[in-house]
């Protein structure tokens, strides 16, 4: 399921295959952030000429403030998925394409898991996650935990699931989606 994409976003890229769009992620991300005043996105080719070897090329050999520059930017909200806990919605950018928002603009990032913790009752488990993204005059790196219950049902794991939440928190440090925590404020 992690792979398929909804009708409404298929829709809303240039016409193309599915298999297509599994070789070259980027261009479905491209296609959302697109604009001739960002660098990272000049109209030049930034690919291979084989289709199938498509390589993004966007944040290779760049200042950090470049890079931090993109991931500030606004997510398009047909990226930005919502889901309801406790009576409350929640909107936020899933794993997989933060993950693909980091190659695209920081092809040099890289994350780890740092710490596991079950809590003492064993119902909830803790993952801390740390991203660094490597820039041509430094490198930064952010942390940030993810809790999820233990016998909550659903897809994946326990501690898949805090890895994903401590994941997209730590990219969000950088600014990624990071207007999704204060857009009620504006």
């Amino acid at each position: 399921m992690a792979g398929m994409m909804s009708s409404s976003l298929r829709r809303s890229i240039a016409p193309t295959n599915s298999l297509s769009l599994l070789r070259k992620p980027h261009l479905l991300l491209q296609s959302f952030y697109s604009s001739k005043s960002s660098p990272a996105f000049s109209s030049s080719p930034e690919t291979l000429n084989d289709e199938n070897d498509a390589v993004p090329t966007s944040g290779i050999s760049r200042p950090l403030s470049e890079i931090l520059k993109e991931l500030n930017k606004n997510v398009p909200n047909s990226l930005i998925k919502i889901r309801v806990e406790d009576g409350f919605s929640m909107k936020y950018i899933p794993w997989h394409i933060v993950n693909r928002i980091m190659n695209l603009h920081a092809p040099e990032w890289s994350g780890e898991v740092r710490n596991i913790t079950y809590s003492a009752d064993g119902k909830t488990v803790s993952v801390v996650y740390r991203v660094t993204i490597y820039g041509t005059d430094a490198e930064i790196f952010r942390e940030s935990t993810g809790t999820a219950l233990v016998d909550e049902q659903g897809y994946g794991d326990a501690v898949q699931k805090a890895e994903a939440m401590a994941f997209r928190r730590a990219c969000a440090r950088f600014g990624l989606g990071l207007h999704l925590y204060h857009e009620d404020l504006l």
